[in-house]
């Protein structure tokens, strides 16, 4: 198995991705969420300048906030930086879309963006309707060798659902799954690895799972500050996002009792206190980043623990085997900016194994 390091893009990320590649990881994810973080192809290209093996993915890049030819011209330049060693992580959005008060876009919506995108990198010229006409676009001079069209870009496609998994193995793409739940993500797998069968593809999926979480020391309680920090954002994501897509009182018989109480809690002291107007501009701060001071309360040790790889090293040793071992093809660990350190952390863990 595979073993990568994701980012919330900064200025600084190329460190992390530096300090991975010398470590051994295999690949590097970077989160495209604007209004959130510094530009994702500017924080790719300073990890680009700076590492010579490692993998470099956007993780994951939303149609409906990059035009196709924009994208396209993004990756064949980062292409030409990193020869090769590219990857088009590609999804129907979540951050990038929540953080501007919008849903996710449909599915065949994200497929003709894509099939576009790749026909773009390599060399053709498409169709592409835009404001309200039909054009054909494709780059001008791929002959003069400022872009890379030459060498191959993956795609990897973030799908949560059925739908979305069987779109990812009609396009036989990678599969980019988020999540900690070791049985939720053994049943998605099985489900992604059926509708790879039954697209009739012949190759071994690629599957990959991204998640946060702590590799905790001897004795460190499971709500520990370190821990918070390292693992309590995707906590904090889990209440972000049910908050807006539910009704109060709703999801009881989904969640159990007790957490369906702690999303009621944070939807009265936290949520309802923001501004009516433009309240998912609050809610998302610091969106897979931190845990705000006014969600601290709602971390607690059994949330990180069923949400987030959180653990002792062998009991997370355990856990990633049986990733292994039922077909993940990677698995790829959040660094949270201020927690460096943990790189270190997970790369024993992963060699371990």
């Amino acid at each position: 198995m595979d073993y990568g390091v994701a980012v919330a893009t900064t200025t600084q990320s190329w460190k992390v991705v530096k300090r991975a590649e010398e470590l051994g990881f295999s690949h590097a994810w970077f989160y495209d969420t604007q209004l959130l973080n510094p530009d994702v192809f500017m924080g790719m290209t300073m990890a680009a300048m700076h590492t010579d093996r490692i993998r470099l993915g956007t993780g994951v890049l939303i149609p409906s906030n990059r035009i196709e030819p924009v994208t396209a011209n993004a990756l064949a330049t980062l292409n030409k930086l990193a020869p090769g060693r590219v990857d088009f992580g590609v999804g129907t959005g979540f951050t990038g879309r929540r953080t501007m008060g919008l849903k996710a876009i449909p599915l065949r919506r994200m497929q003709t963006y894509i099939e576009r995108v790749q026909r773009l990198l390599l060399g053709e010229t498409v169709e592409w309707d835009f404001e309200g006409e039909q054009r054909q676009i494709g780059f001008l001079n791929p002959d003069y060798g400022l872009i890379n069209v030459a060498d191959p870009i993956d795609l990897h496609i973030s799908a949560m659902g059925p739908k979305a998994r069987r779109l990812v193995a009609e396009m036989n793409a990678g599969w980019l799954n988020f999540g900690a739940d070791e049985a939720s993500a053994l049943a998605d797998l099985q489900d992604f690895h059926c509708a790879w069968q039954t697209a009739g593809n012949s190759q071994t999926p690629y599957a990959t799972l991204f998640s946060l979480g702590c590799v905790l020391a001897e004795g460190e309680a499971i709500d520990s500050d370190r821990a918070v920090a390292q693992a309590g954002p995707y906590v904090s994501v889990f209440f972000h996002n049910l908050v807006e897509v539910t009704r109060p009182g709703s999801m009881e018989l989904a969640l159990g009792e007790e957490l369906s109480q702690r999303l009621e809690r944070y939807r009265r002291d936290v949520y309802d206190q923001y501004p009516t107007s433009g309240r998912y501009l609050h809610n998302h701060r610091g969106h897979l980043i931190r845990v705000r001071p006014e969600e601290r309360a709602l971390i607690s040790a059994d949330l990180i623990e069923a949400m987030t790889f959180t653990g002792t090293r062998s009991a997370l040793r355990d856990r990633l085997r049986n990733l292994q071992q039922a077909g993940y093809s990677q698995f790829a660990i959040q660094i949270v900016e201020g927690q460096e350190a943990a790189l270190e952390d997970w790369a024993e863990v992963f060699e371990s194994l």
